[in-house]
Protein backbone atom coordinates (compact mmCIF):
# COMPACT_ATOMS: atom_id res chain seq x y z
CA UNK A 1 0.00 0.00 0.00
CA UNK A 2 1.18 3.52 -0.80
CA UNK A 3 2.03 5.44 2.39
CA UNK A 4 3.38 8.74 1.06
CA UNK A 5 4.60 10.52 -2.08
CA UNK A 6 6.99 13.46 -2.07
CA UNK A 7 8.20 15.35 -5.14
CA UNK A 8 11.01 17.84 -5.80
CA UNK A 9 12.65 19.59 -8.74
CA UNK A 10 16.09 18.22 -9.58
CA UNK A 11 18.46 18.39 -12.57
CA UNK A 12 18.78 15.56 -15.08
CA UNK A 13 21.98 14.40 -16.80
CA UNK A 14 21.72 17.26 -19.31
CA UNK A 15 21.36 19.92 -16.62
CA UNK A 16 17.64 20.44 -17.25
CA UNK A 17 15.05 20.45 -14.45
CA UNK A 18 13.01 17.29 -13.97
CA UNK A 19 10.79 15.75 -11.31
CA UNK A 20 12.15 13.48 -8.59
CA UNK A 21 9.66 11.42 -6.62
CA UNK A 22 10.14 9.51 -3.36
CA UNK A 23 7.40 6.91 -3.07
CA UNK A 24 6.98 5.05 0.24
CA UNK A 25 5.08 1.76 0.44
CA UNK A 26 4.94 -1.13 2.91
CA UNK A 27 8.10 -2.44 1.19
CA UNK A 28 10.17 0.70 1.69
CA UNK A 29 10.95 4.00 -0.02
CA UNK A 30 11.74 4.12 -3.74
CA UNK A 31 13.19 7.08 -5.62
CA UNK A 32 12.69 7.84 -9.29
CA UNK A 33 13.62 10.67 -11.64
CA UNK A 34 11.58 11.37 -14.79
CA UNK A 35 13.67 10.99 -17.98
CA UNK A 36 13.58 13.24 -21.01
CA UNK A 37 15.11 12.66 -24.44
CA UNK A 38 16.98 15.07 -26.69
CA UNK A 39 15.62 13.42 -29.83
CA UNK A 40 11.92 12.63 -29.47
CA UNK A 41 9.40 11.26 -31.92
CA UNK A 42 6.17 12.88 -33.03
CA UNK A 43 4.12 10.20 -31.26
CA UNK A 44 5.53 10.62 -27.75
CA UNK A 45 3.91 11.99 -24.61
CA UNK A 46 4.21 15.72 -23.96
CA UNK A 47 6.31 17.12 -21.13
CA UNK A 48 4.81 19.56 -18.63
CA UNK A 49 7.15 22.55 -18.27
CA UNK A 50 6.62 25.82 -16.38
CA UNK A 51 7.34 28.00 -19.44
CA UNK A 52 8.74 30.64 -17.09
CA UNK A 53 11.61 32.31 -18.92
CA UNK A 54 13.03 33.72 -15.68
CA UNK A 55 14.02 30.23 -14.45
CA UNK A 56 15.95 27.54 -16.35
CA UNK A 57 15.01 29.02 -19.71
CA UNK A 58 11.37 28.09 -19.24
CA UNK A 59 12.13 24.42 -18.58
CA UNK A 60 11.35 24.38 -14.87
CA UNK A 61 8.98 21.75 -13.49
CA UNK A 62 7.65 23.38 -10.32
CA UNK A 63 4.07 23.07 -11.60
CA UNK A 64 4.54 19.32 -12.00
CA UNK A 65 6.12 19.11 -8.53
CA UNK A 66 3.18 20.97 -6.97
CA UNK A 67 0.69 18.84 -8.88
CA UNK A 68 2.36 15.67 -7.59
CA UNK A 69 2.54 16.88 -4.00
CA UNK A 70 -0.89 18.50 -3.71
CA UNK A 71 -3.08 16.44 -6.06
CA UNK A 72 -1.60 13.15 -7.29
CA UNK A 73 0.16 12.11 -4.07
CA UNK A 74 -2.77 12.59 -1.67
CA UNK A 75 -5.16 10.91 -4.12
CA UNK A 76 -2.97 7.82 -4.40
CA UNK A 77 -2.50 7.55 -0.64
CA UNK A 78 -6.23 7.94 0.01
CA UNK A 79 -7.13 5.40 -2.67
CA UNK A 80 -5.74 2.49 -0.65
CA UNK A 81 -4.51 0.86 -3.87
CA UNK A 82 -1.57 -1.56 -3.79
CA UNK A 83 1.36 -1.20 -6.17
CA UNK A 84 1.86 -4.94 -6.68
CA UNK A 85 -1.77 -5.87 -7.47
CA UNK A 86 -3.68 -2.75 -8.52
CA UNK A 87 -1.50 -1.30 -11.28
CA UNK A 88 -4.27 -0.83 -13.83
CA UNK A 89 -6.51 0.91 -11.30
CA UNK A 90 -3.60 3.15 -10.28
CA UNK A 91 -3.01 4.06 -13.92
CA UNK A 92 -6.68 4.87 -14.48
CA UNK A 93 -6.61 7.15 -11.45
CA UNK A 94 -3.42 8.84 -12.65
CA UNK A 95 -4.82 9.46 -16.12
CA UNK A 96 -7.97 10.92 -14.60
CA UNK A 97 -5.94 13.23 -12.36
CA UNK A 98 -3.66 14.22 -15.24
CA UNK A 99 -6.53 15.37 -17.41
CA UNK A 100 -4.52 15.35 -20.65
CA UNK A 101 -4.28 12.79 -23.45
CA UNK A 102 -0.48 12.66 -23.53
CA UNK A 103 0.74 14.33 -20.34
CA UNK A 104 3.76 13.82 -18.14
CA UNK A 105 2.42 15.06 -14.82
CA UNK A 106 2.45 11.68 -13.15
CA UNK A 107 5.55 9.97 -14.57
CA UNK A 108 7.58 10.35 -11.39
CA UNK A 109 4.96 8.37 -9.47
CA UNK A 110 4.91 5.79 -12.26
CA UNK A 111 8.66 5.23 -12.15
CA UNK A 112 8.67 5.06 -8.38
CA UNK A 113 6.08 2.30 -8.47
CA UNK A 114 8.07 0.47 -11.15
CA UNK A 115 11.19 0.55 -8.97
CA UNK A 116 9.26 -0.89 -6.04
CA UNK A 117 8.93 -4.15 -7.97
CA UNK A 118 11.83 -4.13 -10.43
CA UNK A 119 14.19 -7.01 -11.17
CA UNK A 120 17.92 -6.93 -11.99
CA UNK A 121 18.80 -6.10 -15.59
CA UNK A 122 21.73 -6.21 -18.00
CA UNK A 123 22.87 -2.76 -19.13
CA UNK A 124 23.96 -1.43 -22.51
CA UNK A 125 26.59 1.32 -22.29
CA UNK A 126 26.30 4.33 -24.61
CA UNK A 127 30.03 5.06 -24.93
CA UNK A 128 30.18 7.15 -28.12
CA UNK A 129 27.70 9.98 -28.70
CA UNK A 130 26.73 11.57 -32.00
CA UNK A 131 23.65 12.99 -33.69
CA UNK A 132 21.80 15.57 -31.61
CA UNK A 133 23.58 14.25 -28.50
CA UNK A 134 26.91 15.83 -29.40
CA UNK A 135 28.71 18.57 -31.27
CA UNK A 136 30.81 16.11 -33.28
CA UNK A 137 30.28 15.34 -36.96
CA UNK A 138 29.06 11.81 -36.23
CA UNK A 139 25.53 11.43 -37.61
CA UNK A 140 24.65 8.22 -35.76
CA UNK A 141 23.37 9.12 -32.30
CA UNK A 142 24.52 6.23 -30.08
CA UNK A 143 27.25 3.61 -30.34
CA UNK A 144 26.93 1.14 -27.48
CA UNK A 145 28.61 -1.87 -25.92
CA UNK A 146 26.72 -4.85 -24.52
CA UNK A 147 28.50 -7.10 -21.97
CA UNK A 148 26.64 -10.23 -23.05
CA UNK A 149 29.34 -12.46 -21.56
CA UNK A 150 28.82 -11.14 -18.03
CA UNK A 151 27.50 -13.53 -15.41
CA UNK A 152 25.89 -10.82 -13.27
CA UNK A 153 24.92 -7.17 -13.25
CA UNK A 154 27.95 -6.38 -11.10
CA UNK A 155 30.29 -7.99 -13.61
CA UNK A 156 28.51 -6.30 -16.52
CA UNK A 157 29.02 -2.89 -14.93
CA UNK A 158 32.70 -3.66 -14.32
CA UNK A 159 33.20 -4.76 -17.93
CA UNK A 160 31.46 -1.66 -19.24
CA UNK A 161 33.50 0.68 -17.04
CA UNK A 162 36.80 -0.97 -17.94
CA UNK A 163 36.09 -0.75 -21.67
CA UNK A 164 35.02 2.89 -21.23
CA UNK A 165 38.37 3.71 -19.62
CA UNK A 166 40.29 1.87 -22.33
CA UNK A 167 38.26 3.70 -24.97
CA UNK A 168 39.31 7.00 -23.41
CA UNK A 169 42.97 5.98 -23.72
CA UNK A 170 42.50 4.91 -27.34
CA UNK A 171 40.89 8.24 -28.25
CA UNK A 172 43.64 10.24 -26.54
CA UNK A 173 46.30 8.22 -28.35
CA UNK A 174 44.67 8.70 -31.75
CA UNK A 175 43.32 12.24 -31.51
CA UNK A 176 44.97 13.90 -28.50
CA UNK A 177 43.70 14.85 -25.03
CA UNK A 178 41.31 17.48 -26.38
CA UNK A 179 39.25 14.74 -28.09
CA UNK A 180 37.75 13.22 -24.93
CA UNK A 181 34.87 15.64 -24.54
CA UNK A 182 31.59 13.92 -23.74
CA UNK A 183 28.12 14.25 -25.19
CA UNK A 184 24.65 14.55 -23.66
CA UNK A 185 24.61 10.95 -22.46
CA UNK A 186 28.16 10.63 -21.19
CA UNK A 187 29.72 9.03 -24.26
CA UNK A 188 32.87 10.36 -25.89
CA UNK A 189 32.62 12.59 -28.98
CA UNK A 190 35.89 12.13 -30.91
CA UNK A 191 36.41 13.87 -34.29
CA UNK A 192 34.96 11.08 -36.44
CA UNK A 193 31.97 11.04 -38.78
CA UNK A 194 31.51 7.47 -40.03
CA UNK A 195 29.97 4.55 -38.09
CA UNK A 196 32.83 2.20 -38.99
CA UNK A 197 35.27 4.62 -37.36
CA UNK A 198 33.29 4.44 -34.12
CA UNK A 199 33.12 0.66 -34.23
CA UNK A 200 36.86 0.38 -34.92
CA UNK A 201 37.51 2.36 -31.75
CA UNK A 202 35.31 -0.05 -29.81
CA UNK A 203 37.06 -3.11 -31.23
CA UNK A 204 40.39 -1.78 -30.01
CA UNK A 205 39.08 -0.74 -26.59
CA UNK A 206 37.39 -4.09 -25.98
CA UNK A 207 40.58 -5.92 -26.98
CA UNK A 208 42.72 -3.83 -24.64
CA UNK A 209 40.27 -4.50 -21.79
CA UNK A 210 40.55 -8.24 -22.46
CA UNK A 211 36.88 -8.81 -23.31
CA UNK A 212 36.98 -9.74 -27.00
CA UNK A 213 34.10 -12.12 -27.70
CA UNK A 214 32.35 -11.27 -24.44
CA UNK A 215 31.20 -7.79 -25.41
CA UNK A 216 29.00 -7.08 -28.43
CA UNK A 217 27.99 -3.78 -30.04
CA UNK A 218 24.75 -1.90 -30.66
CA UNK A 219 23.86 1.16 -32.75
CA UNK A 220 21.09 3.73 -32.49
CA UNK A 221 21.33 5.95 -35.58
CA UNK A 222 18.12 7.81 -34.59
CA UNK A 223 17.58 8.06 -38.32
CA UNK A 224 14.44 10.19 -38.17
CA UNK A 225 16.79 13.07 -37.37
CA UNK A 226 18.42 12.85 -40.82
CA UNK A 227 15.50 11.73 -42.99
CA UNK A 228 13.55 13.93 -45.39
CA UNK A 229 11.44 13.23 -48.49
CA UNK A 230 12.55 9.61 -48.77
CA UNK A 231 16.28 10.39 -48.48
CA UNK A 232 18.71 9.85 -45.59
CA UNK A 233 21.68 12.16 -45.02
CA UNK A 234 24.01 10.40 -42.57
CA UNK A 235 26.46 13.25 -43.10
CA UNK A 236 23.95 15.88 -41.98
CA UNK A 237 26.43 17.17 -39.38
CA UNK A 238 29.44 17.07 -41.69
CA UNK A 239 30.54 19.71 -44.18
CA UNK A 240 29.57 17.44 -47.06
CA UNK A 241 26.11 15.83 -47.27
CA UNK A 242 25.95 12.05 -47.65
CA UNK A 243 22.57 11.50 -49.26
CA UNK A 244 21.37 7.92 -49.45
CA UNK A 245 18.24 6.14 -50.54
CA UNK A 246 16.82 3.55 -48.13
CA UNK A 247 18.36 0.71 -50.15
CA UNK A 248 21.84 2.19 -49.86
CA UNK A 249 21.40 2.72 -46.12
CA UNK A 250 20.29 -0.91 -45.85
CA UNK A 251 23.48 -1.97 -47.65
CA UNK A 252 25.53 0.07 -45.16
CA UNK A 253 23.88 -1.66 -42.20
CA UNK A 254 24.37 -5.05 -43.82
CA UNK A 255 28.08 -4.33 -44.24
CA UNK A 256 28.43 -3.24 -40.61
CA UNK A 257 26.66 -6.39 -39.42
CA UNK A 258 29.04 -8.54 -41.44
CA UNK A 259 32.19 -6.84 -40.17
CA UNK A 260 31.46 -6.09 -36.51
CA UNK A 261 29.86 -8.01 -33.61
CA UNK A 262 26.63 -6.00 -33.67
CA UNK A 263 23.67 -7.59 -31.89
CA UNK A 264 21.19 -4.71 -31.94
CA UNK A 265 20.07 -1.85 -34.17
CA UNK A 266 17.67 0.76 -32.83
CA UNK A 267 15.75 3.11 -35.15
CA UNK A 268 17.90 2.38 -38.23
CA UNK A 269 15.15 3.92 -40.37
CA UNK A 270 12.83 6.88 -39.89
CA UNK A 271 9.63 6.55 -37.89
CA UNK A 272 7.56 7.04 -41.07
CA UNK A 273 9.60 4.75 -43.35
CA UNK A 274 7.68 1.55 -42.53
CA UNK A 275 8.57 -0.16 -45.81
CA UNK A 276 12.33 -0.02 -45.18
CA UNK A 277 11.84 -1.41 -41.68
CA UNK A 278 9.90 -4.43 -42.97
CA UNK A 279 12.40 -5.23 -45.73
CA UNK A 280 15.37 -4.98 -43.38
CA UNK A 281 13.72 -7.09 -40.67
CA UNK A 282 13.08 -9.85 -43.22
CA UNK A 283 16.59 -9.84 -44.65
CA UNK A 284 18.93 -9.13 -41.72
CA UNK A 285 19.10 -11.34 -38.59
CA UNK A 286 19.64 -8.83 -35.79
CA UNK A 287 17.65 -7.50 -32.85
CA UNK A 288 15.79 -4.68 -34.56
CA UNK A 289 14.41 -2.25 -32.00
CA UNK A 290 11.62 0.23 -32.62
CA UNK A 291 11.82 3.37 -30.48
CA UNK A 292 10.49 6.40 -32.36
CA UNK A 293 8.77 3.94 -34.71
CA UNK A 294 6.58 2.53 -31.94
CA UNK A 295 6.58 5.21 -29.20
CA UNK A 296 5.42 2.49 -26.75
CA UNK A 297 1.98 2.86 -28.33
CA UNK A 298 -0.28 -0.16 -28.83
CA UNK A 299 -1.52 1.16 -32.18
CA UNK A 300 1.96 1.31 -33.67
CA UNK A 301 3.05 -1.93 -32.01
CA UNK A 302 0.10 -3.67 -33.68
CA UNK A 303 1.04 -2.11 -37.03
CA UNK A 304 4.63 -3.28 -36.60
CA UNK A 305 3.40 -6.77 -35.81
CA UNK A 306 1.13 -6.82 -38.86
CA UNK A 307 3.85 -5.56 -41.21
CA UNK A 308 6.74 -7.40 -39.47
CA UNK A 309 8.53 -4.07 -39.26
CA UNK A 310 10.72 -4.95 -36.26
CA UNK A 311 11.26 -7.74 -33.76
CA UNK A 312 11.88 -5.75 -30.55
CA UNK A 313 10.65 -2.57 -28.92
CA UNK A 314 12.08 0.01 -26.58
CA UNK A 315 9.74 0.33 -23.64
CA UNK A 316 9.48 3.92 -22.41
CA UNK A 317 6.70 4.91 -20.04
CA UNK A 318 7.35 8.58 -20.77
CA UNK A 319 6.40 8.00 -24.42
CA UNK A 320 2.87 6.79 -23.70
CA UNK A 321 1.70 7.85 -20.23
CA UNK A 322 1.15 4.94 -17.86
CA UNK A 323 2.76 1.64 -16.88
CA UNK A 324 -0.29 -0.43 -17.92
CA UNK A 325 -0.35 1.18 -21.37
CA UNK A 326 3.36 0.46 -21.74
CA UNK A 327 2.88 -3.16 -20.68
CA UNK A 328 -0.12 -3.43 -23.00
CA UNK A 329 2.07 -2.33 -25.89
Amino acid sequence: MIRSIQAAQRLDSRGHPTVRVDLTTDRGTFRAIVPSGASTGLKEAIELRDVDSSAYGGKGVQKAVMNTGLVIGPALVQSGLKVDTDQKMIDCLLKHLDGTERGERHFGCQYGMCQSGCRPFMPFFNVLNGGVHSGSKMGFQETMIAPVGASSLTQAVRMGCEVYQQLKKVIVEKFGPSAIDIGDEGGFTPPISQPHEALDLLVEAVSLAGYTGRIKFALDPASTEFYSDGIYDIGFKDDKPSLQKPKHLTDLYRSLLQNYPIVLLEDPFAETDWGSWAVFNKECPVELVGDDLLATNTKYVQKANDTRACNSMLLKINQIGTISEAIGA
